[in-house]
Order: C-alpha cells, then sequence, then structure tokens
C-alpha cells in the first residue's frame, strides 16, 4: 500500500507522530512517506498518488489544520481514503466520519489501527466503520519498532533550544532539539485538558529500550537536547528517572526538559536535585490560575500556595520552571487575571512565561467533563464546529474584552518578531498596560518590577494547544 502520514503542526518539533506509525507500518511491508507540512508543502496533485492518506491530529491546533486540510482533500479526491489519527481523532468522528468528510478515525493508541486499515484497504475495496476505528478509541499497544525518521526534514527546520533570553537570538547559544514520549496519557484527570475524555486515567507507557534508541538517532542527527513531551514525567516518576540516568550515561553533554505537575513536584522534591544533575535545565508545569476556585473546578490538584512551594522547590534545585496558564475561563473574574499578572511579575517569571500564555482562552473540545460543570453553571453557548470548542461565556463582560485585546498584543508582538520569540518583557508591559486601563480605567504607562537577570532556557517554537 501507498501510504502518505501528513502532520500539519506538532509545536515546532520533528513530529514524533508521523515516525511512530511510519515504522510500523513499514514494519508491516507498505510503502510509507511522510509529510510535514509545518515546513514542507506539496501540490494537491501529488495527493493522488497514495492508497490512504493519514492526517495526525494530536492536538487543538493540529485538528483544526487536519480537518481543513481532509476536506480540501475530499472535494479534489472523493475517492481517497482519508484517516484521521491522535488524540483529537475521536472527538472529531461525529463531524468527519459520521458526514463523510474522512473514511477513518483512529483515536488513542493509533499505531496498529493504522496498520489493520492499510491491511483492510489492500485486501479489498476502501471501507470505513473497522473494528478500533471510529468514536471510540483504541488503547491496543504491541510491540513497536525505533520510530524511524526517515524522510523527515531535518531537525535545523525544527525549534531549537535557546540559552540565552536573546529578543532577536543573536548571540544566544542555540542547540538543536529532537523530541521523545516515554508515555502517552496521563493517570490524572484534570477537566480541561483533552487527554482526560479519551485516556481517562489510563498511561501507556513505550518501551524504556525504544525511548532510549530513539534518542540514540537523534543526537546522531544532531541534536544536543532533549524534549520528553510526556503529559508528566512523574506519571511514572522512578522509570522516569531511570531513563533520564542512561541518558546522562550515554550523553553526558545531551541536555533536556520535562513536563512535571505542581503535586508531583511537591510530592517528588527529592528528585529535583538529581533531575538537574542528569542535564534537565528547565521544567514546564500548569499553573493555570492563581485562582483556588477556579483551579478546584479543573481538578488541578493544586492550588497557589502549592505553585509558590514548587517554584521554591525547582530553584533550590538549580531549575529553571516555565509554567503554562490559562487565564481565561468562564470562571475567572477580570481581577483574577490582574492578579495572575501580579503573580507573574513578583515570582520573577516575566522571561519565563511565553507571551501566548497571557492570552489563552479554555477550550472545551466535545467529550470534554467540563461540559455538564459549564452547563450547570448557566454559561454555556452551542459547540462550535469551525472552532472545535463549545464556546461559553463570563458573567464579568471585563473578561471578554480583556482576552481579545491581550490576543491582540500577544499576536501583534509575534509578527513585529517575523517568527522568533518576541520580547516577553515588552509585551508583558503591554499586556500589563491593557490590563490597567480595563480595571482601573487609567491609560498610561505601567512599571514592571526589576526581572531576574539570567537568562532562562527555553525552546525557540511559542507553545500553542
Amino acid at each position: 500500500m501507498q501510504v502518505l502520514l501528513v502532520s500539519t503542526y506538532e509545536l515546532g518539533h520533528q513530529p514524533l507522530g508521523l515516525a511512530s506509525p511510519a515504522a510500523v507500518l513499514r514494519a508491516a511491508g507498505h510503502d510509507v512517506r511522510c509529510l510535514d507540512l509545518a515546513v514542507e508543502s506539496l501540490e494537491p496533485a501529488a495527493f493522488a498518488g497514495f492508497d490512504l492518506v493519514a492526517i495526525s491530529v494530536p492536538m487543538h491546533t493540529a485538528a483544526r489544520l487536519g480537518l481543513a486540510l481532509a476536506r480540501r482533500l475530499r472535494d479534489l479526491y472523493p475517492d481517497l481514503h482519508i484517516a484521521l489519527y491522535g488524540l483529537y481523532a475521536s472527538a472529531l468522528y461525529g463531524q468527519t466520519a459520521g458526514r463523510g468528510v474522512v473514511d477513518s478515525v483512529i483515536g488513542g493508541e493509533y499505531e496498529f489501527g493504522l496498520v489493520r486499515l492499510a491491511e483492510a484497504l489492500r485486501r479489498g475495496p476502501p471501507v470505513s466503520g473497522l473494528e478500533g476505528e471510529g468514536a471510540e478509541p483504541s488503547f491496543e499497544r504491541g510491540a513497536q519498532p525505533l520510530p524511524d525518521r526517515a524522510g523527515l526534514p531535518p531537525l535545523e527546520r525544527y525549534a531549537h533550544l535557546s540559552l540565552a533570553n536573546s529578543d532577536d537570538e543573536d548571540g544566544a547559544e542555540l542547540r538543536l532539539a529532537g523530541y521523545v514520549e516515554a508515555s502517552r496519557g496521563c493517570v490524572h484527570v484534570c477537566r480541561h485538558c483533552p487527554i482526560t475524555p479519551v485516556y481517562g486515567g489510563r498511561l501507556r507507557v513505550a518501551s524504556e529500550d525504544s525511548v532510549l534508541a530513539d534518542i540514540d538517532q537523534l543526537v546522531a542527527m544532531g541534536a544536543r537536547h532533549i524534549t520528553f513531551g510526556d503529559p508528566d514525567f512523574f506519571n511514572a516518576a522512578s522509570r522516569s528517572m531511570g531513563i533520564a540516568a542512561e541518558l546522562h550515561r550515554r550523553h553526558a553533554d545531551v541536555s533536556f526538559d520535562a513536563t512535571i505537575k505542581v503535586e508531583h513536584l511537591l510530592e517528588y522534591a527529592d528528585l529535583l536535585l538529581e533531575l538537574r544533575r542528569l542535564g534537565a535545565l528547565f521544567l514546564t508545569s500548569a499553573f493555570e490560575s492563581t485562582n483556588d476556585d477556579v483551579l478546584l473546578r479543573l481538578a488541578k490538584g493544586h492550588t497557589r500556595a502549592d505553585m509558590e512551594r514548587a517554584l521554591e522547590l525547582v530553584r533550590e534545585a538549580g531549575l529553571a520552571l516555565r509554567p503554562t496558564w490559562l487565564p481565561f475561563t468562564p470562571w475567572d473574574t477580570a481581577e483574577d487575571f490582574g492578579a495572575l499578572l501580579a503573580f507573574v511579575e513578583q515570582w520573577g517569571l516575566v522571561e519565563s512565561v511565553q507571551p501566548v500564555q497571557l492570552a489563552l482562552r479554555l477550550l472545551v473540545p466535545s467529550g470534554s467533563p467540563l461540559v455538564d460543570l459549564i452547563k450547570a453553571d448557566g454559561l454555556l453557548g452551542e459547540y462550535d464546529e469551525a472552532g472545535l470548542t463549545y464556546t461559553w461565556r463570563n458573567a464579568d463582560p471585563r473578561v471578554a474584552q480583556l482576552q481579545a485585546e491581550v490576543a491582540s498584543v500577544v499576536e501583534a508582538a509575534a509578527g513585529a518578531e517575523h517568527g522568533q520569540r518576541p520580547d516577553a518583557l515588552a509585551t508583558f508591559a503591554a499586556v500589563k498596560c491593557v490590563a490597567q486601563r480595563v480595571l482601573t480605567g487609567v491609560d498610561g504607562e505601567v512599571e514592571v518590577a526589576a526581572q531576574p537577570r539570567e537568562a532562562v532556557p527555553g525552546l525557540t517554537e511559542a507553545w500553542f494547544c
């Protein structure tokens, strides 16, 4: 079978969502080509030569882009078998496979579902609705070969590690970065997380040998930094520490970063210094809000006080912490946004927070446990098929105004930097001006408290969802 695997966006890293299924499909004897539309292009006519086009939808932005591509391909090639696979696939079943936009969707653990689909297509005419494909995700995970990165664009075309927080990156040390996943799913069930309605607290771990071999091949490709993309690196803390230790043993000059939940930073505080010794440069943690009531509604499992303690512990270990935020929800007030900015400023996090984080609005995909909660509060709107989210309103009309104006500031800053990371300090000051005007009616310059002078390591791609 001639199979084309397509990625539209994977947070700026070389797409593991292509490399992993490519290995399984090639091992089954299929001819696979990979296409990353984030950095490559392909004329529409070229899609006609494939028996199966499978589009990776691991996240919200990728799902919107992938769905637009699927609709275009359906118009151009009515008989082409089109599949969606990945975290967002199952949630899209009703508005895609159910309406003829695509023929198959494969959610959850998708590799072997893609193999079954390719085998079925090889045996006979186009089919859809195969076992393991549809509204319900699959969790089959057999022996997986090493991710096959052959045919993917080189690491030079993806996000790099920056070891200086420079406006224009001039003079900063940039390192090629690779991306791996030691696990999928999550043992936690945060209500706003898109993983929750799919995995429901399930955790699926990858073979340690496969993860380490993938790191080896990324290092051979030039990577000097590795991002562990697990939703929570400490879901299986002892196992993750073993992988980090072996990474350090094999490649002592290679650094890494990981995402760890606030409650795990507290629970496993004794491991943080060892993480630093093994080469960790920075950690990402989903703080989301400084309002404890909002954190409770989101089932985050932490409080504002926990966040403050986590910051202290990570800094004592010599690590940088890059928090992610969700400032705009149905329950946050305009004053809450001001409190969030004050927290970022007072804790010296301005350079550690990517400006896009200050503009994020809660997404409520199909199947989210938040649907009933928001509906019970009388704040739920209709499902927006184009946006792939339920709409919602906030009782405080200033919140919508804040979000729109902050998003405009952030987008303008990103555009001015021509694709580079925007100046976090200048953007923060502009956002603070917006908040001051909306909250107090005073329109004028603001001061930002002095921030730490140390460079904050991070990736050159802004974080999107």
